[in-house]
């Protein structure tokens, strides 16, 4: 090994680009921006979305639907469901407290009970909303349906 042969390591030197300093550097004259037109400037700034004069996406596809903002989402809770989960549970009543410290819905969530399916022990129920025909399985059940906001 000699002075003259030591190189650095492999990937331990990049050469820089430097744009504009002459013919002779490979990026003088036009400093690798092509010619003319606002992307050569000095300052220029391209506008989101903007595709080069072809249609941009936004207006290419279509818009559909509709998005109601007045809109309530509810957790939805059937009959059938409602029992097996007092008693996975253990819940004393189907209350939107309950549900959430088993992890069953969010804090912001409302609920709501449907009658699809059958319950026979008696619940008492503090929900957002329920079905008429689930209220009335409630109640021939001997459970109560308390409507909170």
């Amino acid at each position: 090994m000699k002075l003259h042969t030591l190189k650095p390591a492999e990937g331990a030197t990049k050469k820089e680009k430097r744009i504009g300093r002459g013919e002779a550097s490979g990026h003088g004259g036009t400093s690798t921006k092509g010619n003319k037109g606002g992307q050569s400037r000095a300052g220029y700034k391209s506008r989101r979305g903007h595709e080069g004069g072809q249609m941009p996406i936004q207006r290419r596809i279509p818009k559909v639907g509709f998005k109601n903002i007045s809109r309530v989402e509810y957790k939805v809770f059937n009959l059938g469901q409602v029992e097996s989960l007092v008693e996975k549970y253990e819940l004393a009543s189907f209350s939107m407290e309950n549900l959430y410290i088993n992890g069953l819905i969010n804090r912001t969530d409302k609920v709501k009970i449907l009658g699809n399916g059958a319950i026979s022990k008696k619940i008492d129920f503090k929900v957002n909303a329920v079905s008429e025909k689930a209220k009335a399985v409630i109640e021939a059940a001997g459970g109560s349906v308390e409507i909170t906001k």
